[in-house]
């Protein structure tokens, strides 16, 4: 629906004395209870949006987690308000960082248990986002990293190129694509930058790595050169990163994707459904966020968000 309201928001969580926690706000405005969310600004991503306006309604800094649902309801003016939600795991270091003050929009930040938060949201909407987020409770995996299969951006054609394929440079939109990539994958907080040599995975990180300040690596094991001589080493590339228990982008190829998702899939006992499979099939510019269990390892891939390029 093109005259849809879009915004963007998260089951923002934390232990505290031992007991999983989550956090409300009550609103000034309306008097209300709601989980943090807000509108997507022009030009930003649904991602990049949850994250911004969790900081700017709570004061915290998070990185998202696993998505846990998307509420949509009308507006009083008949347009329909669509919201995307994730999991987001505050840290002590964002608590204690926050420089939240009661305002004209929030009057007040509450930690309070799930089944207390059942009673006090406002809006049957937040309370099914809750129960969500409570299955992954319930299934021990609210604690996640993330995987994010990365394609390159929109690449010269190999037909107008005359040297070696590797050296393929982005065209004007691959650069577009590759910037705001740069944008929704900050909200994920990755720590590893891997990528393919080739001229155009390279530049596809360019803007994430001056973004972050993460130096990238240079994965020959899964560039398109190697995946076509035979001599691509995927399954050690994605085990180490499965192993490190940390957020990464894998920056590759279209053809060396679906081995990326399969391996991942492998290296976590999760079955190849079909939606694996479909995760791969990413366009120039698009990426498939795999979210893993941080603390149990056997619990397989939890869910798979596939984000498709806008220009």
């Amino acid at each position: 629906m093109t005259n849809a309201v879009y915004a963007a928001g998260a089951v923002c969580w934390r232990y505290i004395d031992g007991k999983l926690m989550v956090l409300v706000i009550h609103r000034t405005r309306y008097g209300d209870v709601t989980i943090p969310k807000g509108k997507v600004d022009p030009g930003e991503t649904l991602p990049q949006t949850a994250v911004r306006e969790i900081k700017e309604e709570t004061g915290l800094t998070v990185a998202l987690g696993v998505p846990v649902g998307i509420s949509s309801y009308p507006l009083a003016s008949g347009r329909e308000k669509i919201v995307h939600y994730w999991a987001a795991e505050v840290s002590d270091k964002a608590v204690a960082s926050s420089t939240f003050l009661p305002n004209g929009e929030v009057a007040a930040l509450e930690w309070v248990s799930v089944k207390k938060a059942r009673g006090y949201l406002s809006y049957p909407p937040d309370v099914e986002i809750l129960e969500n987020f409570q299955r992954l409770v319930d299934d021990g995996v609210t604690s996640t990293f993330a995987l994010i299969a990365l394609r390159h951006g929109k690449a010269t054609s190999p037909g107008s190129w005359d040297g070696p394929d590797a050296t393929r440079p982005l065209t004007e939109r691959g650069v577009r694509q590759a910037a705001e990539d740069a944008l929704s994958l900050q909200a994920w907080h990755p720590r590893k930058i891997v990528t393919s040599p080739a001229v155009r995975c390279v530049a596809t990180v360019a803007p994430l790595a001056a973004a972050s300040g993460i130096v990238p690596k240079h994965a020959p094991g899964i560039s398109q050169d190697s995946y076509e001589e035979g001599t691509a080493s995927v399954r050690e590339v994605v085990g180490k990163r499965v192993r490190s228990m940390k957020s990464a982008v894998l920056c590759s190829h279209g053809p060396v994707l679906p081995e990326i998702l399969r391996e991942i899939a492998l290296a976590t006992g999760t079955a190849m459904g079909s939606y694996v499979r479909e995760s791969a099939a990413l366009e120039t510019g698009g990426f498939s966020v795999v979210h893993l269990s941080a603390t149990n390892p056997s619990s397989g891939i939890i869910a798979i968000e596939t984000h498709s390029p806008r220009v």
